[in-house]
C-alpha cells in the first residue's frame, strides 16, 4: 500500500520471551497494510530469560524490516524507550509493550488520525484488564499525575502511541524508569504539539510479571516523580534541546561513553 508517510514501529522488552515474537508478527502484518516504508525496532533492555535468542532468530528472518538493540544490562523503562524513540528514522514513531497486553493490530486505528493538523496520536484503555488491586493503584496514580502536572489528557500511562520524528527533535527525554512516560506526556503538551486520543483495548497478562506493581519499585517511583515534578512544574525547566549523541546507541552495542 503506498502512503505518504513512513512508520517506525518498536517495542521496549525485557523477560518477554513468551509475547515478543508474536507482537513483532503481528506489527509487521500492520505495518505493510498501512505503508510500504516502515522498520521495526525491538529495544532488549537486558533480559535474563531467552528473549535475546528470539529476537535475533527474528532479525534473522527478516533483516530488511527488523531491527534489535541489546542492552548489555538493563536500564530501566525509560532507558529503553528513550533508545527506542531516538533510534528510530521513519516519519512517525509508534511503540507499545512487548508483553502483549495491548494488540498491535489497533495501531491501524491511530494510523487512520494521522494528519497535518496532528502531532501525537495517545491511546487510552478502555477498560483496564488486570487484577483489582493494580486498577485501584492504576486510577489513583492517574489522578494524582494528571493534578500535579496539569496533564489535560484522559490516560497518562496509555502505552499505546504514534507521534511525529519531530516530537523527539525537540524533546530531551532524561527518565530511565516508568515515570518517563509522564515526562513525555508533560513536555509534549507544554511543548504546544498537537495532540487527540483515541480508544484501545487492553489484555490481561498472559505472560511474565509487571516490573511496576512492587513496593521497592512504587517507592522509587514516588522519588522519581516527586524530582520530575521539581524540575518541570516548581522550576519550570526548559529541555527542549536533545542530544542525540548521547541518546542513540548504535545497534548491539552499549552507549558511547559506556554508561548502564
Amino acid at each position: 500500500m503506498s502512503s505518504p508517510y513512513s512508520i517506525s514501529a518498536f517495542f521496549p522488552a525485557y523477560n518477554d520471551a513468551g509475547t515478543i515474537s508474536s507482537m513483532v508478527i503481528t506489527v509487521l502484518l500492520t505495518l505493510r497494510e498501512l505503508t510500504d516504508d516502515y522498520e521495526v525496532i525491538v529495544v532488549n533492555d537486558g533480559s535474563q530469560d531467552h528473549t535475546a535468542l528470539i529476537l535475533d532468530e527474528l532479525a534473522r528472518i527478516y533483516p530488511n524490516e527488523v531491527r534489535i538493540i541489546h542492552h548489555p544490562q538493563n536500564r530501566g523503562y525509560g532507558g529503553a524507550l528513550r533508545t527506542g524513540f531516538y533510534s528510530s528514522t521513519k516519519d512517525w514513531v509508534f511503540y507499545t509493550d512487548g508483553d502483549a497486553q495491548y494488540d498491535p493490530r489497533e495501531l491501524k486505528n491511530l494510523a487512520a488520525l494521522v494528519s497535518d493538523d496532528v502531532d501525537f496520536i495517545n491511546g487510552w484503555k478502555i477498560e483496564r484488564q488486570d487484577p483489582l488491586h493494580r486498577i485501584i493503584i492504576g486510577r489513583i496514580y492517574q489522578y494524582t499525575i494528571k493534578i500535579a502536572f496539569g496533564l489535560k489528557l484522559k490516560d497518562v500511562d496509555c502505552d499505546f502511541r504514534l507521534m511525529r520524528k519531530e516530537v523527539f527533535e525537540e524533546l530531551n527525554l532524561t527518565s530511565d524508569s516508568g515515570v518517563i512516560c509522564v515526562e513525555l506526556m508533560k513536555k509534549v503538551q507544554d511543548a504546544g504539539f498537537r495532540l487527540t486520543e483515541t480508544p484501545v483495548h487492553h489484555f490481561h497478562r498472559a505472560y511474565g510479571k509487571s516490573q511496576f506493581f512492587r513496593f521497592r519499585r512504587l517507592a522509587q517511583v514516588a522519588r522519581d516523580l516527586t524530582r520530575l515534578w521539581y524540575r518541570l512544574v516548581w522550576r519550570k525547566e526548559d529541555e527542549t534541546t536533545v542530544n542525540t549523541n548521547a541518546a542513540i546507541q548504535t545497534e548491539n552495542q552499549p552507549y558511547a561513553d559506556g554508561s548502564n
